[in-house]
């Protein structure tokens, strides 16, 4: 551990409980390689100890597949007895956890070494690894996340969406009625509980949208110049959407892809980078780089994000649901274009002043992991910044798209494009990168191997 770490944890508990003196348990809590979140659950008695010594954990917690199951021939959880790591609690991550029967507070954690390093297969550290080289630019990485979800009925046998009624009938609402606030009324209990509950602990949630779906929403958090804080509050937030729905009688549905018919759902991240006098770094060379023709920098930038992207898509996209969302007609990125002001391309170009001028990658899906996608996402700008990389011809503002070349459509295909990338390994790690694709490749082949009703549906009567 870090010098000064362990008492500054453990004034950090004094304080809490002084503030929550009645709370009697704690979750400690690391998102895996699904983005799935893991852990356990400690008792008062055991507070102090964990915030100054740390714990342990099986280090094959973070290596699952999205079941829980351990993965066929993978190290640190198959057939190597399943080894405890050492874990230690991330400072400031020490929070209430406002929808408990009883009081309780969460941290999270990360996993360490046996030489007090970082965990290869921890994403809060692949994250880490990848921001480095920006990092020692001299550049602040500034950055969001905006996640779509569907509010489900509960207690139903099949999912249905939340869809809003019709005032004096009471059928179902026709229509999509994107940006409709009457939607957002209909929820409203639930909106407010949850931004309460995001103020309990800290998460700076935002704007509310009703999306292009009866029932889907988007909340948006504010930029942090932290990215591992920002996908720490992205995971957090979804945790607390999915628990106060409960509470009001939803299933939060984060899936990319939940209904044939309707849009899926993303997880967009805006980017920007400032340089060590507080300057926009995508803004530098020319004056009013807010507007088409853009810097070189932005440019090379959104080139590096187009190069990296096909061998991205199994972290953008990583598992079988997710390539159901990537179809042209629904909204979603298919190809690594990019423009400005434009919602139909992978990369867009939001209005910006020269201050604010950024990105906004919209590739990835609900279901993907925020630390290996902003990690992902930090390589490629790297890469584009490092090696001048060329975005092509910018989508223009208002331009009807023609499909030119797609980013991979199907699992396998998206998971061997992953196994060949040349520039990933570099910024994830080759071991990483490695176990990442056995990992996907094992549940891809767990998921095509089960018999579905589509099967029956289709074959059963005609063949």
């Amino acid at each position: 551990m870090a010098n000064k770490k362990p008492d500054d944890l453990s004034l950090e508990l004094q304080r809490y409980l002084r503030k929550h003196p009645k709370t009697e348990h704690m979750e400690l809590l690391i998102a895996d390689l699904a983005g799935v979140l893991r852990g356990k659950r400690i008792r008062r008695n055991e507070f102090s100890k964990t915030m100054s010594d740390g714990f342990t954990l099986p280090g094959g917690a973070v290596l699952l597949d999205t079941l829980g199951d351990v993965i066929d021939g993978l190290p640190w959880g198959d057939s190597d007895g399943d080894p405890d790591t050492q874990a230690e609690l991330v400072p400031g991550s020490l929070k209430p956890i406002p929808w408990a029967k009883k009081p309780m507070a969460q941290a999270m954690f990360h996993f360490l070494s046996r030489d007090d390093q970082p965990f290869f297969a921890d994403p809060r550290h692949v994250l880490q690894r990848a921001a480095a080289p920006l990092e020692a630019m001299g550049l602040k990485i500034i950055m969001a996340t905006e996640l779509e979800f569907y509010l489900l009925h509960g207690h139903t046998e099949q999912p249905t969406a939340g869809v809003s009624l019709v005032p004096g009938i009471g059928r179902p609402q026709p229509g999509p009625q994107v940006y409709n606030p009457d939607d957002l009324w209909d929820i409203d209990n639930f909106l407010n509980d949850l931004h309460k509950a995001c103020e309990t602990q800290g998460l700076p949630a935002g704007t509310t949208t009703s999306e292009f779906a009866p029932g889907q929403f988007e909340i948006n958090l504010h930029h942090v110049d932290d990215p591992v804080l920002a996908c720490d509050q992205g995971v957090l937030l979804k945790r607390a959407i999915k628990a106060i729905a409960r509470q009001h009688g939803y299933v939060a549905c984060f899936m990319a892809k939940p209904f044939e018919d309707e849009p899926g759902s993303g997880l967009h991240v805006h980017m920007s980078l400032i340089d060590e006098d507080g300057n926009n770094y995508f803004s530098h060379g020319k004056e009013n780089m807010a507007s088409p023709p853009f810097s070189a920098r932005l440019r090379h930038a959104v080139g590096g994000l187009a190069k990296t992207m096909a061998e991205s898509t199994a972290i953008f996209a990583p598992n079988a649901n997710s390539y159901r969302r990537l179809r042209p007609e629904m909204f979603a990125p298919v190809e690594p274009n990019w423009g400005w002001n434009h919602r139909n391309v992978a990369l867009r170009i939001p209005i910006a002043d020269a201050k604010n001028l950024r990105f906004e990658h919209r590739t990835s899906g609900a279901d993907a992991n925020p630390y290996l996608v902003t990690a992902a996402i930090l390589a490629g700008v790297h890469y584009g910044l490092k090696n001048k990389c060329d975005p092509g011809k910018m989508v223009e503002e208002g331009e009807v798209i023609t499909l030119k070349r797609r980013i991979p459509n199907r699992w396998d295909t998206a998971i061997d494009e992953f196994c060949d990338s040349k520039i990933l390994p570099t910024y994830l790690g080759k071991k990483y990168c490695r176990f990442y694709a056995l990992n996907r490749r094992c549940e891809s082949s767990r998921f095509h191997n089960a018999i579905s009703n589509v099967d029956f549906d289709w074959y059963l009567r005609a063949v």
